[in-house]
C-alpha cells in the first residue's frame, strides 16, 4: 500500500529542477531571505532529512537575527519528521511567535495531526501582510 506522499516502486525519489515550481519528486531548497523586519524561510520541494545541515543553519541564521520569522511553506511538495522538527524548533527558539505561510494541505495535515500547528501562526495568504523588503535591496 502506498500514500499520495510515496513514489512509484521503481520511480526516483528525486529528480532534477525544471524550469517551472517543483515537481513531487524535486530535492528541497531551504532559502532565508533577512528582511528590514523580519525573516523569511522559504522552503520548496521535498522537505526531509536530505535537508537537515540546511534546515539547521537557517534556524540558526534566523535565530541570530532576532527578528520575527515568517516560512513561506507554498512550494513544498512533501514534508517528513524533519520538517515538523525544524517547524517546532523555530517556534521554541523564537522570541515572536512564527508565521507559518500558504501551507499546501500536505503540510497543514502534519501539523494537524502532529499538532505543531497550535505553536505557530499559519497564514492562508501572504496578501494581508506588508510588503517584504530585503536588507539588500536596490532601490530602483
Amino acid at each position: 500500500m502506498r500514500d499520495g506522499n510515496s513514489p512509484d516502486q521503481g520511480e526516483p525519489t528525486h529528480t532534477t529542477e525544471s524550469g517551472g515550481g517543483p515537481a513531487a519528486g524535486e530535492p528541497g531548497a531551504v532559502h532565508v531571505i533577512v528582511g528590514t523586519d523580519r525573516t523569511r524561510i522559504v522552503l520548496s520541494g521535498e522537505v526531509d532529512a536530505d535537508l537537515g545541515p540546511e534546515l539547521q543553519e537557517a534556524t540558526a541564521e534566523a535565530e541570530q537575527r532576532g527578528l520575527p520569522i515568517e516560512v513561506d511553506a507554498h512550494h513544498v511538495t512533501f514534508m517528513d519528521s524533519s520538517g515538523v522538527a525544524f517547524l517546532a524548533r523555530l517556534s521554541i527558539r523564537s522570541e515572536h511567535r512564527v508565521r507559518l505561510l500558504r501551507v499546501p494541505p500536505t503540510v497543514r495535515f502534519l501539523l494537524e495531526v502532529t499538532r505543531i500547528g497550535e505553536l505557530l501562526d499559519v497564514v492562508d495568504d501572504d496578501d494581508s501582510a506588508e510588503p517584504f523588503e530585503p536588507v539588500d535591496s536596490a532601490t530602483p
